[in-house]
């Protein structure tokens, strides 16, 4: 966790491991297995091409696995705390939101997130990227994958 705030602004969450390290890495080799597979052709270039492409996609896949499973939490998290703080009509209506829309609204406090929820239910936001501009009090969420 961090003690800076995080704001619309400084709010993504960046990976050192992946994004600096093993993403740049990999698509790297697997462009220079590819290359020589191309500029010199054998069994061994073309074996070593599809390795490195496999451990490619393997790494990207992981990422997209773990990013899968945030998302399922977030969802059931918010399906909890809308149960907490919203009632009635709303709750019901509250059903309608996608994944995405919950996903950029959880950064919302409780006080304003019912009037976030009827404004997306009413269609005023195109993005995730709207909702999350339209938050004025960001709660952070340090926790993510």
């Amino acid at each position: 966790m961090s003690s800076r705030p995080q704001s619309f602004q400084s709010h993504a969450a960046w990976q050192p491991m992946f994004h600096f390290f093993a993403s740049p890495i990999t698509m790297l080799y697997m462009l220079y297995a590819i290359s020589l597979a191309f500029r010199d052709p054998s069994t061994a270039s073309l074996i070593h091409a599809v390795w490195a492409t496999a451990i490619a996609v393997g790494v990207f896949a992981s990422r997209i696995m773990a990013l899968t499973v945030q998302n399922r939490v977030i969802r059931l998290e918010m399906r909890l705390r809308l149960k907490e703080i919203l009632s009635g009509d709303l709750l019901a209506r509250s059903k309608a939101l996608t994944v995405r829309q919950l996903i950029a609204l959880r950064f919302a406090s409780d006080a304003e997130l019912p009037a976030l929820i009827e404004r997306t239910l009413k269609g005023e936001f195109k993005s995730g990227k709207e909702i999350k501009a339209a938050i004025k009090d960001w709660q952070a969420d340090w926790l993510r994958a």
